[in-house]
């Protein structure tokens, strides 16, 4: 889980941040409460001389990929209300108009068949910034089946992942016939952008699941830390390569070209046992990833990025890197992870995890009554981009599965698989070249 899940480049710039939260915190902490009216109102209200902070909806490949991870994400799966290519389309239609017009910071567009005194535009994200606001959007296998017309045209990979030893899935948080990945730096962007998804789908789809995720990274850019406190990123591609397109784009002749420079999201949600983490020795938990918690440097190495040696021994002859490590498992299998932490409280019930699992202590530990931690649901979200989920995700996860000394402190409650098609040029709907 530590070796690969962000583009490593900066989230937003520190001028804005310093504008629209660290001075209202400052005032806060230091003013009086009639001086703390007075900052509120200059924190708060928009900075003419800020640059707006937008990414581009239209482009030869989506957004929201490529793009350096913002802060808060949710991930929304839907189903099509009915068996018709024209009711897909018009979804589709509509999203595209919506995440066209919320990326530059426009209105919505309105909805058709609205009545007079009634409008789209909810006010919620007036005057705010786009905080680098990304939509991506990808279609589930089960979209390829006979009910739209579509199996001649389904992508060459695009069928529903294996089952893996060890998965505890909830169906609740599982699958889709169409998924929208909405990033930003500013989770009221994010929450107002699903709105107006939401807002498109009476009559067209059904929302399946949805999940929410967050990320910061450190003050100095490096790379951000899963919720076991490791760093999470440190092996991922880097965009503008040419490994990071070999990795991630679609550029094979055995798939439609309705797909080419488009990818594969393979999307699962993790729950990761904090609790049982919390107790284990740093040494041991350093030893189950394969790299010190400390600086994300392997354990044979003297910084982050050293290339990982698995031959590499210690002054007693034992491996370096633990045979059952997990970097050692997933080394040299590349992808691109653009994964968000998530806490959610006590879901336990929902997580598919049991009210009484059973767990052990740290040595010396009193006795004592428990404090319900069975019952936390937090862990990853597990986002990862590739052109050949086969010999990509699916080899990893085989290769966890059956050996990786993380698994007795995690649990995959959640899965789903999507194509995503490749960008639009202005006035095209999502997946437009689909329907040619």
């Amino acid at each position: 889980m530590s070796e690969s899940t962000t583009a490593s480049s900066n989230s937003g710039s520190p001028a804005a941040r310093v504008t629209r939260r660290t001075l209202f915190g400052a005032g806060l902490a230091t003013a009086g409460a009639a001086a703390v009216g007075a900052v509120a109102g200059r924190a708060t209200a928009p900075d003419p001389a800020a640059p707006s902070r937008t990414e581009p909806f239209h482009g030869p490949r989506q957004a929201g990929i490529a793009t350096a991870a913002q802060s808060h994400a949710l991930f929304l799966s839907v189903d099509v209300a009915r068996p018709d290519r024209a009711v897909l389309r018009e979804l589709l239609a509509g999203w595209t108009a919506t995440a066209a017009a919320l990326t530059t910071g426009n209105p919505v567009p309105e909805s058709p068949g609205t009545a007079p005194g009634f409008s789209t535009h909810t006010d919620f994200a007036t005057d705010l910034d786009p905080a680098r606001l990304t939509l991506t959007f990808g279609l589930g296998p089960s979209l390829f089946d006979e009910r739209f017309g579509l199996a001649a045209k389904r992508p060459r990979h695009l069928h529903p992942l294996p089952e893996f030893p060890g998965d505890a899935l909830n169906p609740a948080w599982s699958g889709g016939d169409v998924l929208a990945q909405i990033c930003a730096d500013d989770a009221q962007i994010v929450s107002h952008a699903f709105r107006a998804l939401r807002a498109r789908m009476p009559g067209l789809g059904r929302m399946r699941w949805t999940q929410h995720g967050f990320l910061t990274r450190p003050a100095d850019g490096g790379t951000p830390r899963n919720m076991f406190g490791h760093k999470d990123g440190t092996a991922n591609p880097r965009p503008g390569t040419a490994t990071f397109d070999r990795t991630v784009w679609i550029d094979s002749p055995d798939e439609p070209g309705w797909l080419r420079d488009g990818t594969y999201l393979v999307f699962r949600k993790i729950r990761m046992k904090t609790a049982d983490w919390d107790q284990l020795p740093l040494a041991e938990q350093d030893a189950i990833i394969g790299r010190r918690r400390s600086d994300g440097a392997p354990l044979h190495g003297t910084g982050e990025f050293d290339p990982v040696d698995l031959e590499s021994r210690t002054p007693t002859g034992e491996l370096a890197i633990p045979a059952a490590a997990h970097v050692r498992l997933v080394h040299d299998i590349p992808m691109l992870r653009r994964s968000y932490n998530y806490d959610y409280g006590t879901l336990i019930a929902n997580a598919g995890g049991a009210a009484e699992e059973a767990h052990t202590h740290a040595p010396g530990t009193p006795e004592h009554t428990h404090g319900g931690h069975n019952q936390l649901d937090a862990g990853l979200l597990f986002a990862a981009y590739m052109n050949n989920p086969p010999e990509q995700f699916v080899a990893a996860q085989r290769a966890l599965a059956a050996g990786d000394r993380l698994n007795p402190l995690i649990q995959h409650t959640g899965s789903a698989f999507f194509a995503i098609p490749p960008g639009i040029a202005q006035g095209e709907s999502i997946a437009n070249a689909l329907w040619g």
